[in-house]
């Protein structure tokens, strides 16, 4: 999708500069705009700066937002649904104990915390600019003590003058063309877009505990079925070896037995070591420590968070804070052309003091002792060897980057959510196969002990049959697991609720506005 250069305001060469300031402002123009043969714009400002002052403008171009760079449906597996926008997190999760971690974890969190450090940099930064839209007042005081020798004074003797002085000094830029006004504005949407990255961060520090919350939970599972294959095989190995001792059964049996034991035990020793690295991974998301007790039959189904409904992606823009974060850089980038435009301009400033000043002390408060200081200025750039037209070209490039990083952040939403909705709809696919399965191998694992018991198989037949049950039991356990973390994906994707559910459900608070 191309990128048009906005040229509402086309950037005023250095000439035209000129002219402006040799041009009148035409009282019937609107916000007095700049009318031919008049040459007392400096002169009019200083009469009437609080009415012209008034009258400033943005030279920014009007900001219109990208059209949609994706299709206006999700794929084939979304359902035709308007939907809406998701709960917030509370609401979403019922698991009491995930609930807890998450809470710790908005609290301790050390990437949050860094988040949250950069929306109070942005936040300043914005107070920064944000102060020079009103005059600034300094009160000062000073003592200078002079020296004249006799060689420069009219009376041929050194002379020491002593001046006592205290005064309030006015600052002021009359912001004619909004550079101010756009330089505060490009510093208000970059801490909005800052605190936006803000609730990104949140929202992925909640979906990443989740789902990690669910792979702990998965392991724990895991553990439990691997444990119970381990203490039956460890009884049949007793049974098997008791009877080799008698002579009711080979060496070859006993031997596939152990085995068979030994594949078990390997495999919960690596659950084990999968387990331990997990629950390390999740106290480093936490941000502090935890006990995440095993469990030994952990329940991972449907119940622990509802089904979501993707509504359209139009949705995103207003759902997903990365999404938000990115329009506002993009205002702050249309901002910023406004401010490389009015640096073609004149600058206007006001500059004075009002105080007293005496050669005593005792007499610095006297009413015939007021001075004050009123020094007007106008600055023109005439030549600057292109570094108003480099920043303009840097301005612009700018926003075209900030374009494309928004349509960017779009394509991502959109494609987030539709491989969250495929995994949703291809996983429950793969679960009815995979239950179906598993009743098929514990069927043929318990065919093939009678036909053992009855010598009509070899114990190999056994073997396979114990083996592919135990491993149709692991992949499923899997694959619910990974149901659900498709449901944490879509979640997520979907922008994880509103800012006010947010704030309502115990996200962080960014600063106030």
């Amino acid at each position: 999708m191309g990128v048009n250069r906005l040229a509402a305001y086309p950037a005023p060469a250095p000439e035209e500069s000129a002219t402006v300031l040799n041009s009148t402002f035409d009282p019937s123009a609107p916000c007095g705009r700049p009318a031919r043969a008049f040459p007392a714009l400096a002169a009019l400002a200083f009469v009437a700066p609080l009415g012209l002052a008034g009258c400033a403008t943005s030279l920014a171009p009007p900001y219109q937002a990208p059209a949609l760079p994706v299709p206006a449906v999700y794929g084939e597996t979304a359902r035709d649904l308007a939907g809406a926008a998701p709960p917030d997190w509370r609401s979403y999760f019922f698991d009491p104990q995930l609930r807890g971690l998450i809470e710790r974890a908005l609290t301790d969190n050390r990437d949050l915390r860094a988040a949250l450090l950069r929306v109070e940099q942005a936040r300043a930064a914005y107070r920064i600019e944000r102060a020079d839209r009103v005059p600034s007042v300094d009160l000062g005081a000073a003592v200078t003590r002079d020296r004249t020798p006799a060689d420069l004074s009219l009376t041929r003797r050194p002379v020491v003058v002593t001046q006592w002085q205290a005064q309030l000094e006015l600052g002021w830029e009359l912001d004619f063309w909004g550079r101010v006004r756009s330089l505060n504005d490009a510093a208000l949407e970059r801490y909005l877009a800052t605190d936006a990255a803000r609730r990104a961060v949140a929202l992925t520090l909640v979906t990443q505990v989740a789902d990690a919350y669910l792979v702990l939970r998965e392991l724990d599972q895991r553990l439990a079925l691997a444990r119970r294959t381990i203490a039956s095989r460890e009884a049949s190995w007793r049974i098997f070896a008791r009877r080799e001792a008698l002579g009711a059964t080979s060496r070859l049996d006993l031997t596939q037995i152990q085995t068979l034991l030994a594949q078990a035990q390997s495999l919960g020793v690596q659950l084990e070591l999968s387990r331990a690295e997990q629950a390390h991974a999740l106290v480093l998301l936490i941000g502090a420590p935890i006990d995440v007790a095993p469990a030994d039959e952990a329940v991972m189904d449907g119940a622990m968070m509802p089904d979501l409904d993707p509504g359209l992606p139009s949705a995103l823009l207003a759902n997903r804070p990365d999404i938000i974060a990115a329009e506002h850089r993009l205002r702050a980038a249309n901002a910023d052309i406004g401010a490389a435009r009015a640096a073609f301009f004149p600058r206007i400033a006001l500059t004075g003091a009002l105080g007293t000043a005496s050669d005593e002390l005792e007499g610095l408060f006297r009413g015939a002792n007021r001075a004050w200081r009123f020094i007007p200025s106008l600055s023109l750039p005439i030549f600057d060897a292109g570094r108003n037209r480099a920043g303009l070209d840097l301005a612009d490039t700018g926003r075209q980057l900030a374009v494309a990083d928004y349509e960017r952040s779009i394509q991502v939403a959109f494609r987030e959510v539709s491989d969250a909705l495929a995994a949703r709809h291809w996983l429950a696919a793969q679960i009815d196969i995979q239950q179906r399965a598993l009743a098929a191998e514990s069927e043929r694992a318990r065919l093939a002990k009678l036909r053992y018991d009855h010598g009509a198989a070899a114990f190999l037949e056994v073997l396979d049959a114990q083996r592919d049950l135990l491993s149709a039991e692991q992949q499923l356990v899997q694959t619910r697991r990974l149901a659900l973390s498709s449901r944490v994906a879509l979640y997520a994707a979907l922008g994880g609720g509103t800012q006010d559910a947010a704030t309502r459900s115990g996200w962080p608070a960014g600063p106030a506005r």
